[in-house]
């Protein structure tokens, strides 16, 4: 029988797949951080290469090249002003007995340890959140750091543009950071309005770099603002008018943010930098380094930047050391629930110990795999004796945590594989509890508005959603 030019041309491009499939194999089992997830691109790049090879190298790295480099260079050229910054610093330093070894943990994952003398305020969804920042901006006397994961021409956009342009034309420097995969969607001439009056606008540019240009896998959904480097903005909100409720598919919105002024604000100042260093290779100078405590209050709080390019998982480490600390009880509300081992086996525990864990989701998602997904291990936990929580009221997108009465969290980080290992984060932590308090209010009035998870058993329902759920739980590493 003769062979065809045309076989011999596919039986050849069969077989260079299967070599780099091959090849991609040795990758992954040199550089996937979990033994599942290299198991389970080795099985799928041997079986299936033509597919899994050009998947492997878009979304396969956990790793982000070039930006420790990128790092270390930043605070080689800041030196002075790095270890002036410590010692200035140190009087606002929150001490630990030697017997709370979790602090000690904290303290090296953030590079930083929680800082005395600020003041935390909770915002509650949009409005109050783009109004605080607003008047921030506003207040401003030397400087403005804007960036966000996502940021859009529309209204709140253009309502910020115009601030922001008019805040640079008195003399205020301002610089602005976008993800360029969460803010596709903005246009050149958008962006030269920024750039005709002087400001510095950049996208975060995950890309750059040899051995970044097909990764598509990291993005940077840090939210970060801050003003003169004793004020600054972090949690679940980005800029767009769906933010405040003006999706039809997903409203209302329900999210929350907060506002830190006092000496942590150099630790937003300082992630920013990093962020902008990458994207820009220019050191930002002229900032402040100096700590400021906030008047009127003495609040405790820890602002921890994770992402990629960390040696360790920070956030899933974080994470998995802040439910180990509950001693009563744990209030979880997060859009998407696809924890990691590490944090289910710290989910595990606490019920077995008999601690309260409640955990808070929308019943509307934005993601239908995440949502299918999230079922297996909602499904595992109420069966340890968790309460569930679906949010009826639209689409809640808070990113929020409360440890017994003393421990609040708000930040960017979901409770899955991507916050945990493939973004860029930022959390902010606040020892207090007054805020506590007051986030657990707000947490209270998010459980009035949703529906308990009473009668349900994943293993007892038809088969399709069985398939459908974990089906989809396999996909949890890319989720």
């Amino acid at each position: 029988m003769r062979i065809t030019r045309k076989t011999k041309t596919l039986t050849g491009i069969l077989v260079l797949f299967q070599i780099l499939g091959l090849i991609s194999s040795v990758h992954a089992i040199l550089q996937t951080r979990t033994p599942q997830g290299a198991i389970a691109w080795v099985v799928s790049l041997n079986a299936l290469p033509i597919v899994a090879v050009p998947a492997y190298w878009v979304l396969g790295r956990s790793k982000f090249n070039g930006y420790v480099t990128t790092h270390q260079e930043t605070s080689a050229e800041i030196q002075e002003e790095i270890e002036q910054f410590s010692k200035e610093m140190r009087p606002y330093e929150v001490e630990a007995p030697q017997t709370f070894p979790e602090y000690e943990a904290v303290k090296k994952l953030a590079r930083y340890q929680f800082l005395r003398g600020n003041k935390v305020e909770l915002l509650v969804d949009g409005h109050a959140t783009y109004d605080s920042i607003a008047a921030g901006i506003e207040a401003a006397e030397s400087y403005v750091l804007f960036q966000f994961y996502i940021l859009r021409s529309d209204g709140i956009g253009n309502r910020f543009k115009d601030q922001l342009i008019r805040k640079a034309k008195e003399g205020i420097s301002v610089y602005v950071l976008y993800d360029e995969l969460g803010s596709s969607g903005l246009k050149p001439e958008w962006l030269a309005d920024f750039t005709a009056e002087g400001i510095q606008i950049l996208p975060f540019n995950t890309r750059q770099g040899p051995r970044n240009k097909f990764q598509l896998n990291f993005r940077n959904h840090r939210k970060i603002v801050v003003v003169d480097g004793n004020s600054t903005w972090l949690g679940g909100l980005n800029v767009g008018d769906d933010y405040l409720g003006e999706d039809p598919k997903l409203s209302p919105w329900r999210d929350t943010h907060m506002h830190i002024q006092g000496p942590v604000a150099l630790a937003a100042q300082a992630s920013f930098l990093a962020d902008w260093h990458w994207a820009s290779h220019e050191i930002l100078h002229g900032l402040s380094w100096t700590p400021q405590a906030a008047p009127d209050s003495n609040q405790n709080a820890l602002i921890i930047a994770s992402g990629p390019a960390d040696k360790l998982e920070t956030a899933s480490l974080f994470f998995t050391t802040v439910l180990n600390l509950a001693r009563e009880r744990i209030w979880i509300a997060t859009p998407y629930f696809i924890p990691d081992e590490a944090t289910m086996v710290a989910l595990r525990l606490a019920l077995l110990k008999g601690l309260e864990v409640r955990i808070i989701t929308p019943d509307l998602n934005d993601n239908w795999f995440v949502r299918q997904a999230a079922n297996v291990y909602l499904n595992e936990l109420k069966g340890l004796g968790a309460k569930i929580y679906f949010y009826e009221k639209g689409f809640m997108h808070q990113k929020v945590m409360l440890i017994d009465d003393r421990l609040a969290i708000v930040g960017t980080v979901n409770f899955d594989n991507r916050s945990f290992r493939l973004n860029f984060e930022v959390t902010g932590a606040v020892a207090d509890k007054e805020f506590a308090g007051e986030l657990e209010r707000m947490l209270v009035d998010d459980l009035s508005q949703s529906r308990e998870l009473i009668d349900y058993n994943l293993d007892e329902q038809p088969v399709w959603e069985r398939f459908k759920a974990r089906g989809a739980a396999l996909m949890a590493p890319v989720l």
